[in-house]
């Protein structure tokens, strides 16, 4: 009982300490002094008014009231008196807790042997087999904490030397591998999809198929779970796919079947279907204002009264729709949201679809904003449509994409206004806004190729496309090879006045070291031309030109025996036409093209001798298989009105080379001087056959070339000389990559037995 008090007096006095520590705590001033709870010889009446009790709040604190659980007095009459008188081991000093130990070992063995303990002798020292064992740091060789009985003699005997410790390493055992992932295997059973497959115009299994998560996986789960839940995403997806084609009431169940189990089959993951009716349109209205023609609308949306409610169909013919308004006047025209109401009763339904037609409208003027590459009025020169006509997005999107073509901008936007002022006829001008953000003007370029006869070629450029707004190019140009150098640099104005027509100014000097030929040439030049691009190719281009040329160059002279330098002064007209039929510029795979070039030049050596150079090439494109395609040319040349020996070597005909007759080095066919070096002539002709395999972005190229250079003016197509061999590409986005390996048929004395051409696009 007395120790019950005990407790609940220390129990008490920890609650109100901490409730002492937590006023403080709130109140933030000093901590109270410590008042003793017990002290010894005092009688009750001295004790209870010396209870710790807690310190008041300050007075400003505001805290709310707390009714006591124990009245204060109630709790004092409840706290025995203690004493020493009472228990005298009160009185008593502490034991220390090795002699609480030692006094608990004796009265075990005490009570072994039957006998009373002692509880202020000293134990014996302990011996293991007769040998003593150590004491501790202490003395002590029976410890009262932790200290067990020792009972192996190894533990008592003296350590052996280092020199004799073995050590041996420690052998960890290897946990067990994991297993392989338990996987579940199932196959997919769809049911009752037959009747409206056989109905729709796709593959309504074949869709599924492709877009099911169960096919998905392969045929394996990780567990149950997984395969009802790609049962249920399944479910779902079968259910759009039936909406989609009109079966709206189509009720789908799953189940996972496991009778096979017992015979070791997988699980079956089932999908039933009954697809019901499928639904068809009743009506078709298209709530819309009148529209010119009357019937544009009616004319260029094809659902019909009768035909299934097909998802498909619908949304492409409200895109349909929403094209066709804009390329016939109206640019303002919205295919706002349409209504199906479906009759269950009937598997009818009623289709209505609303469409704001705006105002028609004719193109007027232009407006320009942003970070402008030009103004305008040269946004105007790229038009194809002039103020008046009727407002079409064709011409609009054909605009933007002439804007970018030019290189000039980061981003273009072109998009129509309304301006409220009437065009007549029931229609309003519309302002062409468009939105510029110039990009980089500045670019530069490199290029390189090789040939037999030719050697490497290197080439570089550096160019600024808007130096002289609007689109005036300032373009300095460097080629540096083995047999050719060159600087030049040339002004280009693109759109010059009209959309795809160009204006360029050139200087240029070249050095050339050739067979044929050794030059140090001047040329100036001016050309206008309507040329295909790769983003525009045109089905008919021209050019015309002049140039001036001064070049001195070497030349063997039969009369001296010996090759000597001439200077000439030549000027010279350019007209060139072309038509082309093909399917691209760079890598055409049908089609044909063809082009007449016609050069009246003028050559000025100790006397003036006019005569004209003149050539046509064609050449042709047939698809065999998607993948195969058989390619050829022809290519004829004449020079009239002026004997060979007057004509600067450079302006003479040759052949031979990448671009010419494959097989042989560059200008290395036709006549030759007596040290078997080509002196060039006055015609050619030339023709190649190719048989072109492409596979994925690689390709495979046969081909046969034929050509020869003539003295006479006249080609005769006769003594041809013949190259084979076989070509690599490399399908790029600006392009083909050209690498060809060719040989000469019926090799002559000092023709290379392997001729390689590396470029850039086909042979032709």
């Amino acid at each position: 009982m007395r120790r019950r008090r005990q407790l609940i007096l220390t129990a008490s006095l920890f609650g109100l300490a901490w409730t002492s520590v937590a006023a403080a705590q709130q109140a933030d001033v000093a901590p109270p002094a410590v008042v003793p709870t017990v002290t010894q010889q005092t009688t009750d009446a001295e004790l209870l008014p010396d209870i710790a009790v807690p310190t008041p709040p300050p007075p400003e604190a505001q805290l709310p009231e707390v009714a006591p659980i124990i009245p204060d007095d109630e709790f004092k009459s409840a706290i025995p008196p203690i004493g020493a008188e009472d228990e005298p081991e009160l009185d008593k000093p502490l034991e220390s807790i090795a002699e609480f130990e030692r006094r608990q070992v004796e009265a075990a063995k005490a009570k072994e042997a039957g006998t009373p303990a002692e509880t202020t002798t000293t134990a014996d020292v302990p011996q293991v087999d007769g040998t003593p064992v150590p004491a501790l740091a202490d003395g002590d060789s029976v410890e009262a904490i932790g200290a067990a009985p020792i009972s192996d003699s190894e533990l008592a005997a003296p350590l052996p030397p280092l020199d004799s410790f073995n050590v041996e390493p420690v052998q960890f055992a290897e946990s067990e591998p994991d297993r392989d992932d338990v996987k579940i295997a199932y196959r997919v059973e769809v049911n009752g999809l037959a009747p409206a497959d056989e109905s729709t115009d796709i593959d309504l299994a074949d869709l599924f198929h492709d877009l099911s998560a169960l096919y998905d996986g392969d045929g394996e789960a990780a567990n149950g779970a997984m395969i009802r839940a790609r049962l249920s995403t399944d479910a779902e997806l079968m259910q759009r796919i039936l909406a989609s084609e009109g079966y709206y009431d189509a009720v789908v169940d799953t189940r996972i079947d496991r009778s096979g189990r017992e015979k070791g089959d997988p699980l079956k993951a089932v999908i039933d279907v009954t697809p019901g009716a499928r639904y068809t349109f009743s009506e078709i209205t298209i709530t819309a204002d009148p529209t010119v023609p009357p019937r544009l609308i009616d004319d260029n949306f094809p659902l019909k009264i009768g035909e299934p409610i097909v998802a498909e169909r619908v949304q492409g013919a409200e895109a349909a729709l929403a094209l066709k308004l804009p390329q016939e006047g109206y640019p303002f025209a919205t295919v706002e949201q349409r209504d199906i109401l479906l009759d269950g009763a009937t598997g009818e339904g009623a289709y209505t679809l609303p469409v704001d037609i705006g105002p028609r409208a004719r193109f007027g003027g232009f407006e320009t904003t942003g970070d402008l590459a030009f103004d305008a009025q040269h946004v105007a020169v790229l038009s194809r449509f002039e103020r008046g006509d009727l407002y079409d997005s064709r011409m609009v999107d054909d605009l933007r994409q002439a804007m970018v073509a030019t290189g000039l901008f980061s981003t273009v936007a072109v998009e129509p206004q309304r301006t409220g002022e009437s065009a007549g006829d029931d229609t309003e001008y519309v302002t062409m806004m468009v939105t510029q953000q110039a990009g980089p003007p500045r670019t530069l370029a490199a290029s390189a190729g090789y040939g037999t006869g030719e050697g490497i070629r290197l080439e570089g450029s550096w160019m600024h496309r808007n130096l002289f707004p609007p689109e005036g190019a300032l373009i300095v140009r460097g080629v540096a090879g083995t047999q050719e150098q060159g600087l030049g640099v040339t002004f280009r104005r693109s759109n010059a006045g009209r959309r795809d027509k160009t204006f360029e100014l050139v200087a240029e000097a070249t050095r050339s070291d050739y067979n044929a030929f050794e030059a140090l040439t001047g040329r100036v030049g001016v050309r206008w031309s309507y040329d295909s691009t790769p983003l525009w190719q045109k089905r008919w281009t021209y050019a015309y030109g002049a140039e001036l040329i001064a070049t001195s160059e070497d030349d063997y002279d039969f009369t001296r025996g010996a090759r000597h330098r001439d200077f000439y002064t030549i000027f010279g007209l350019t007209g060139q036409i072309g038509m082309d039929r093909t399917d691209s510029l760079l890598d055409p795979t049908k089609g044909f093209r063809i082009t007449a070039l016609v050069q009246p030049e003028g050559s000025m050596r100790g006397h003036f001798s006019p005569y004209a150079r003149v050539r046509v090439d064609a050449s042709g494109y047939y698809p065999v298989t998607d993948s195969i395609v058989l390619a050829g040319r022809v290519r004829v040349g004449s020079i009239m009105g002026a004997a060979r020996e007057r004509l600067a070597p450079s302006r003479r005909f040759y052949a031979g080379g990448g671009g010419s007759v494959r097989g042989f080095g560059y200008q290395e066919l036709g006549p030759k001087d007596p040290n078997n070096d080509p002196i060039g002539g006055r015609s050619l002709n030339e023709a190649a056959v190719e048989a072109r395999y492409r596979f994925g972005n690689f390709g495979v190229v046969g081909f046969v070339d034929a050509g020869q250079v003539y003295r006479g003016s006249t080609p005769t197509f006769s003594d041809m000389r013949f190259g084979a061999g076989i070509g690599a590409r490399y399908y790029t986005n600006f392009g083909p990559m050209r690498l060809d390996v060719a040989t000469p048929i019926n090799r002559q004395p000092g023709e290379a037995r392997i001729s390689v051409y590396v470029s850039i696009g086909q042979a032709f």
